[in-house]
């Protein structure tokens, strides 16, 4: 699994996808969907689709696939190693979104929840994979809000395809399992050759599971905060744990039509951080140098 193309733009999202092998695309076969990431507040989100050729379920079954969530680092890389060498009657395609993506979507104007981006991300592997060739008959999905509503939004979507939502599906069939191998392998691998195009300083990489609760992440969330420009693309601003650090730590806006306001007394002025100290060793954020701006003096 390359996520060259992801690594070298993490800002966005990207769909990749193994070869379609021959059996899948000349006989029947059914499909599995599960993501991984839904939750933590750092790093992307991943969904993917693996298929497999109907006249092998049974070497499917032999694989020994597993809810992804039970399994270590270790026996996940495993697993996915049988996979790849099962590439005759078994594929995959992947769609990673960013933390970046996914805040500034559930951020726009118009409503777009993380279970309306889940679902539409689903609906396009699934697009991807008939577009691919793959002679699809049955899919099987892990659900995301009610199961039964999701089911009959898909149905409606792919009246040609069987489909089948259940709650814990990645515990309940052999290739939703798979799909959940795939999904969590490719995370575990952004995270873990995370390129940050921010500069952090002195800011120290251990930010634990990336889960909200997790202390670690929540004291790696403080320490890298920029009090102007917020966090690094690393974060999902949007969830709540960062928004309240953000609302305790980060300059308040103060708009000119509330200077008069006494809540606004002592507020340091946003353009007081646009002054370089001529002591400071660390790097201008990125935003300048992006946009070929420079401290001056004087005018």
């Amino acid at each position: 699994m390359e996520l060259g193309e992801f690594e070298r733009d993490n800002a966005g999202s990207c769909r990749l996808s193994s070869p379609v092998p021959e059996l899948c695309r000349a006989g029947p076969c059914c499909l599995g969907i599960d993501e991984a990431g839904r939750g933590p507040v750092l790093g992307p989100m991943v969904y993917a689709v693996c298929y497999c050729s109907l006249a092998k379920q049974e070497e499917l079954g032999a694989l020994k696939m597993a809810d992804s969530k039970t399994l270590t680092e270790a026996e996940r890389e495993q697993l996915f190693g049988t996979l790849e060498q099962a590439r005759d009657f078994v594929g995959w395609a992947l769609h990673i979104l960013s933390p970046n993506l996914i805040s500034t979507s559930m951020q726009q104007r118009a409503k777009y929840n993380l279970n309306a981006l889940s679902h539409d991300t689903a609906i396009g592997l699934i697009q991807h994979v008939l577009d691919a060739g793959v002679q699809a008959v049955e899919v099987f999905v892990d659900t995301v809000g009610p199961a039964e509503k999701y089911q009959e939004k898909l149905k409606r979507l792919f009246p040609e395809l069987e489909v089948t939502v259940r709650p814990k599906a990645d515990s309940l069939f052999p290739i939703v399992s798979a799909a959940s191998i795939c999904a969590k392998v490719a995370r575990d691998r952004a995270v873990k050759n995370w390129t940050f195009p921010e500069d952090l300083g002195d800011v120290r990489m251990e930010y634990g599971s990336g889960y909200p609760n997790d202390p670690k992440t929540k004291e790696w969330l403080a320490q890298c905060l920029d009090p102007v420009f917020g966090y690094p693309q690393f974060v999902r601003f949007s969830w709540s744990t960062a928004q309240t650090i953000l609302e305790s730590k980060a300059v308040p806006v103060r708009w000119d039509d509330s200077e008069d306001d006494p809540a606004q007394k002592g507020t340091r002025s946003v353009l007081s951080f646009f002054a370089r100290k001529e002591s400071s060793k660390r790097q201008p954020h990125r935003f300048f140098h992006e946009c070929k701006l420079e401290t001056v003096t004087g005018l």
